[in-house]
């Protein structure tokens, strides 16, 4: 009897008020247990990507080792596809996924997403599949935090706040970048500055990014040696910059929804076989331009150090561009993060290097160019200006940076915004419910789950009385938290920006009342 109710109006409610203190418990031991995965996946994918180099080095000059080379790939290529059908949870990225399912959308098998995304995200990577590690690494993360969440059996509104934990502590394990992982948590995954969802995330990200650092040390993951702030009058180029990233930013989301439609579209290549392509094309270039494979972070390093001329840095451009559509839209598991701030670095590199040539910049400062080309880069396809800053400052390990940063990443920002381009993994998200009814989330009526929603200025709730206001069916507004007071509402209760509604609701009706939630708050609801 008591494990039916686990889930009724009274625990649901009690454990609401009871479970602050116990969220930063279990974020400790969720970033424990997400830190160990990744750092273990990081490790994984850095040793069979360096295996992976030395078999394309031996293998230049013998035909017979090549040929055998590209059956292995196929061999691999299909193993992953397979995968990929079997489990399509584990594919692309897996944040889309995560964010679907905190929204009620989607329904993850937390074993299965941890195998297969960890076995797949490895032998792709290891491959040198244009992709990134950080998506996976999210993904895992998140699976943890559901799978400690089913294992002791905690109730659903907990189980939100765990797996928002292990997603944010993938992430700072990921890249070193633990305030980038709340962060990420705060203004992507959720887009509501919650304090519980604060806490959570926090205690899970510091405490992965303490395991990942024992590992893989203290240094930042990008190290780029004597890099001076930029001077302000240089800052009008900084908004030109912005526009240009902000336009390349749209290219890059049509450019992956094309990619995967043109995948779609061909009916003679299974799903299984589609990663043959790109485990093909990395064979190619294993043999001819071995930098361009993998995410690229050694590519970005080497960009810092060598002289490229304008001409072979446009010719990288448009290969690693094309090479990550093409990994990516083929469905294998991994991530976009890597290899769009890779992307970024070498428009803001081509930059640079023209400044140099036009208005006789310092050649010093063309790698401060690249430095606020990934963030604006990564702002333009996310649409997260403050993730976006705060994880280029941890992961360059520089704060001279912040002011530059910040105009670039803003102004990316307006020109997407007026290019009508949403942020990618919404996109990605509405694509992959579309293609995937069989994961869709099937709530039970008999279970109860909180809505936790932020009230913002304009919204069509801000200064009204609750009985002014139409609710929707099958849902009951049981508290506001207003600073760190908690009202308990009544009809003439006045809602003001920036409370908090607290709504119950019965989980096979959550989906659909968040929605009109939404668009009464005018905030992302949890």
């Amino acid at each position: 009897m008591k494990e039916k109710n686990k889930n009724g109006i009274y625990n649901t409610l009690f454990h609401w008020q009871n479970f602050r203190f116990k969220l930063v418990v279990e974020g400790v031991v969720i970033g424990l247990l997400s830190g160990l995965l990744v750092v273990a996946y990081r490790y994984a994918a850095e040793k069979s990507g360096e295996l992976t180099k030395e078999i394309y080095l031996n293998a230049k000059g013998n035909i017979g080792y090549i040929i055998l080379m590209f059956v292995a790939l196929m061999v691999i290529a299909y193993l992953v596809g397979k995968m990929v059908k079997s489990e399509p949870m584990a594919s692309g990225s897996g944040i889309p996924q995560v964010e679907g399912v905190l929204l009620r959308k989607l329904e993850m098998n937390w074993v299965s997403v941890v195998i297969k995304k960890f076995i797949g995200g490895v032998l792709a990577l290891g491959a040198g599949l244009s992709v990134g590690r950080e998506g996976p690494s999210v993904q895992m993360g998140a699976a943890i935090g559901q799978g400690y969440s089913r294992i002791f059996k905690r109730i659903k509104v907990e189980e939100k706040f765990l797996i928002t934990s292990g997603a944010s502590a993938g992430l700072a394990a990921a890249f070193n970048a633990p305030l980038a992982g709340v962060m990420f948590a705060l203004e992507e995954v959720h887009k509501n500055f919650s304090p519980l969802v604060l806490i959570s995330a926090m205690s899970a990200s510091l405490t992965a990014d303490f395991i990942s650092k024992q590992f893989f040390g203290l240094k930042p993951v990008f190290s780029f040696s004597k890099v001076t702030a930029l001077p302000l009058k240089y800052y009008f180029y900084l908004i030109v910059l912005g526009i240009i990233i902000g336009i390349f930013g749209v290219i890059f989301n049509n450019t992956i929804t094309k990619t995967q439609d043109i995948y779609n579209s061909q009916r003679w290549l299974p799903a299984e076989f589609r990663p043959v392509v790109p485990f093909v094309l990395a064979g190619i270039l294993g043999l001819t331009l071995p930098n361009l494979l993998g995410g690229g972070h050694k590519l970005i390093e080497e960009l810092t150090k060598s002289n490229f001329t304008i001409h072979m840095l446009v010719i990288i451009l448009v290969i690693k561009f094309l090479f990550t559509m093409i990994s990516y839209g083929s469905g294998v598991p991994g991530g976009i993060f890597l290899p769009l701030l890779v992307i970024g670095a070498l428009i803001g590199d081509i930059y640079g290097v023209t400044l140099t040539k036009a208005i006789n910049l310092d050649p010093k400062y063309v790698t401060n160019f690249m430095i606020l080309a990934m963030a604006g880069y990564f702002t333009a396809i996310v649409k997260s200006p403050v993730t976006g800053s705060i994880l280029i400052t941890e992961m360059t390990g520089s704060f001279s940076h912040l002011l530059s940063l910040t105009l670039v990443s803003i102004t990316a920002y307006v020109v997407t915004d007026i290019l009508k381009s949403g942020p990618i993994y919404e996109i990605l998200l509405e694509r992959f419910l579309k293609n995937n009814k069989e994961d869709e989330f099937v709530g039970d009526s008999k279970r109860k789950v909180l809505l936790e929603s932020a009230v913002i200025v304009g919204s069509m709730v801000e200064g009204k009385k609750i009985r002014e206001l139409k609710w929707p069916e099958k849902c009951l507004l049981v508290g506001i938290k207003r600073g760190n007071k908690e009202l308990i509402p009544k009809g003439n209760t006045t809602i003001y920006p920036g409370d908090y509604l607290i709504v119950l609701v019965e989980e096979d009706k959550a989906s659909q009342i968040r929605d009109v939630i939404v668009q009464m708050s005018g905030q992302c609801v949890l």
